[in-house]
């Protein structure tokens, strides 16, 4: 079942005239490991978020595509801490805690402070 990262994948390689092959080789993964993604069998590396925005130059609009087919894609995240400060860490178990509590309003408004951090 071609899930919404597997659409989104799919009409950026044909809007670009690529085949599988093509968008795989970019990847640096297999060509069978690229259709199990797009067809749902795996998950969709998160590492490939950053790859894909910088390796095809996504609009804004693009970007903001892409990020809405992860979120209605993927049931976990996992987030890499290793790197992180401590505020950082506290920051995201914090959030991960309060994440079933927080209320629209709050939705958005942490949606909003985040969006101006992508315009830097």
């Amino acid at each position: 079942m071609l899930t919404s990262i597997g659409k989104f994948l799919k009409k950026l390689r044909v809007d670009r005239g690529e085949i599988l092959k093509d968008m795989a080789d970019k990847l640096e993964v297999t060509v069978s490991f690229l259709s199990a993604v797009e067809n749902g069998k795996k998950h969709m590396p998160a590492a490939w978020n950053g790859k894909i925005c910088s390796l095809y130059d996504l609009s804004e609009e693009q970007k903001y595509e892409f990020t809405t087919a992860i979120a209605e894609t993927e049931d976990a995240i996992e987030m890499n801490l290793v790197s992180a400060n401590l505020g950082r860490r506290e920051l995201a178990v914090s959030f991960a805690r309060r994440f079933s509590t927080i209320d629209d309003t709050q939705v958005e408004e942490i949606r909003r402070i985040l969006q101006r951090g992508d315009k830097k």
